[in-house]
């Protein structure tokens, strides 16, 4: 396993209380080279910040960075080996869409939420000149880590420092880029009109497992497309999750913002593939009956070290 980098970006903790997700795209015929030099400077200085003023809460500031932006950006090639531009993935019932995205911000906080807050103005405020905000989601804790739904998420995370960071950094198979991480996302919104609508033990069959507990059920008992049967791709292909339920009840807009932060995009590719077309073929995640993506979109974290690099050049 690899020895976790001096200066990775805070892609390994676990998520807060409180978390602000934004992705900006640049606009057109707009020179964005300083603004981004500008915008590598801040998310450095923000997280020195937060580290100064509240050190006993876990403040951060995850920056990631398109495929396209990299390439407008003329930032270092050849490009990290797995930042492309994502695919959707067509089932034969579900979609995983694909959305641009240039920009990624992940602002968390465990119990202050005006931190998050100023951070996203800070932000705002460097990149409105040359960029559009085309997403912007407040997640919250609820419970004790659920989603909106009602089940724990989270669980299958790997545990411990070491392993976490085996799985959420790049190592030595693609040295420039070691420390740095591939950061995918996608909104989901859920009908939960439909998923309430069922008894407790079907909600149970959809998951996989037990509600109260979270206690998973056995294999012979856990139906073969239930989302904890399906999204399983073994123990030697994981990732970090950082997701966080959001609510909108004016919109009716209730859902998950599903972030993964992993040391091979390959690995969140084959998760992909195996709930949205299934192994066998149609064998899709359940799930998916009552969550809709709504986005999906491929980021890479650079390093502190690469981000100060990229303020500076």
């Amino acid at each position: 396993m690899a020895n976790i980098p001096v200066s990775p970006q805070n892609v390994l903790d676990y998520h807060g209380n409180n978390t602000i997700f934004m992705v900006w795209n640049f606009k057109d015929s707009v020179d964005v080279k300083d603004v981004f030099k500008r915008i590598c400077a801040l998310v450095i200085n923000l997280n020195h910040s937060a580290g100064i003023r509240f050190q006993d809460d876990s403040e951060s500031c995850v920056m990631g960075i398109g495929h396209d932006a990299w390439l407008r950006l003329q930032l270092p090639a050849p490009l990290p080996k797995e930042l492309e531009n994502f695919a959707p993935i067509a089932g034969k019932k579900h979609m995983a869409v694909a959305t641009k995205g240039d920009l990624h911000f992940h602002l968390r906080s465990f119990n202050n939420r005006g931190i998050c807050y100023d951070m996203a103005a800070a932000i705002s405020g460097v990149l409105d000149p040359a960029a559009v905000c085309v997403e912007e989601v407040h997640g919250f804790r609820y419970w004790d880590g659920r989603s909106i739904l009602g089940f724990v998420d989270g669980t299958e995370n790997p545990q411990g420092e070491k392993l976490r960071a085996y799985f959420g950094l790049i190592g030595d198979d693609d040295p420039a880029y070691k420390g740095g991480s591939y950061l995918f996302v996608q909104k989901y919104i859920h009908d939960l009109k439909a998923f309430n609508a069922l008894s407790v033990p079907e909600q149970e069959a959809v998951f996989g497992r037990h509600k109260a507990s979270d206690v998973e059920m056995p294999d012979d008992v856990k139906p073969k497309n239930s989302h904890s049967a399906v999204a399983n791709i073994g123990d030697d292909f994981k990732i970090i999750r950082d997701n966080m339920p959001f609510g909108n009840m004016a919109a009716n807009e209730m859902g998950t913002y599903f972030i993964a932060y992993a040391s091979a995009f390959s690995t969140v590719k084959k998760m992909l593939n195996k709930m949205f077309i299934g192994e066998p073929e149609g064998n899709y995640d359940r799930l998916l009956d009552f969550s809709v993506a709504k986005t999906g979109t491929l980021f890479f974290v650079p390093t502190l070290d690469m981000l100060d690099d990229f303020s500076s050049d």
